[in-house]
């Protein structure tokens, strides 16, 4: 079983974050028996930290596979898998984020979670069914102080252990924290060499916000389908001289930045060589190599841009930071 490092969450929770976590996105959303098996999968190869959403509708398979591998004695008991869940913007509103929380616990089969995110600095009409894209006419307001306050609520009443975020940029976070009793543990957001984050790290290690990683390898396979990283030449050249994959090279670089990394791979062998980035490191030759590779958003989130919703532009959206 391979060994993940580990990092301490500024919510002071007893129970550290893996800094390699397997997402369950996939698009288009639902269950399935596949995700089920390749989390059966995961957990046996050694992984112990989960990322699912109610949007994903991954929660249940996720909540059926633990259960299932702590009836069978592979793990002993819930406390040792580390899970992230996240909030809609259909109920990403006061009143309707403790309800919201609970019907997550409901489909995992748990008392708490780990870590509970807002999914995006947005609001939807509520009473909607978890989908994407959804009608840009049901785009609201988002209320940030209200929503979380209710997340506050949710740590409280010990129904997760940790509260963040999930795509804010540097200045919707400078908000947060004007305001916030429980500030936010982690900020989990695009990352990979091509999209680098340099300014919103700096802003988040200054603040003890976690950085978490998702799509460090790009898009291929994805909602929005671009192959900028995987077909980045400076990380194919880098790839071939360590005699590692494209993917273990990002990956690396990902974790050598301090970040969480988020996986995604239903296949044995990639989810096996996915783990295997821990006994080897990257030269400066190479870093700075990395560090030169121009910068390019990989998913601007077009879903929440419209000219009669909060957001009218993606510089809005992102605050500048495209």
């Amino acid at each position: 079983m391979a060994s993940v490092s580990e990092v301490a969450l500024s919510s002071g929770s007893a129970k550290s974050m893996p800094l390699i976590a397997m997402g369950t996105a996939v698009y288009p959303f639902g269950p399935s028996d596949a995700m089920r098996a390749a989390i059966l999968r995961a957990i046996e190869l050694g992984y112990r930290h989960f990322d699912t959403a109610a949007v994903y509708q991954s929660e249940k398979p996720l909540g059926d596979a633990i259960a299932e591998t702590i009836r069978s004695g592979v793990l002993g008991s819930r406390d040792e898998v580390f899970i992230t869940s996240k909030l809609w913007c259909s109920d990403a509103h006061k009143e309707l984020v403790l309800p919201a929380l609970g019907n997550t616990l409901m489909n995992l089969q748990m008392e708490y979670l780990d870590l509970y995110l807002i999914h995006w600095p947005a609001s939807t009409k509520p009473e909607r069914l978890y989908e994407v894209p959804f009608p840009k006419e049901e785009l609201l307001p988002f209320d940030m102080r209200s929503v979380w306050e209710a997340m506050e609520e949710c740590q409280t009443l010990g129904l997760t252990k940790a509260i963040g975020v999930s795509n804010f940029s540097c200045k919707k976070l400078e908000k947060l924290l004007s305001f916030s009793k429980i500030p936010p543990a982690v900020n989990q957001v695009e990352v990979n060499p091509v999209w680098q984050q340099k300014k919103l790290r700096e802003f988040c290690v200054a603040r003890r916000i976690q950085l978490a990683a998702y799509s460090p390898l790009g898009g291929r396979g994805t909602l929005w389908g671009k192959d900028w990283v995987m077909e980045c030449d400076v990380l194919k050249d880098i790839a071939k001289a360590k005699g590692k994959t494209l993917a273990q090279v990002c990956l690396r670089w990902v974790y050598e930045q301090a970040d969480c990394v988020i996986v995604k791979s239903f296949n044995r062998e990639r989810m096996k060589e996915n783990l295997l980035i821990f006994d080897w490191e990257l030269n400066e030759e190479e870093r700075q190599m990395i560090a030169q590779i121009p910068q390019r958003r990989l998913f601007p989130a077009l879903e929440f841009v419209s000219n009669h919703g909060p957001y009218k532009s993606v510089g809005e959206l992102w605050d500048g930071e495209i």
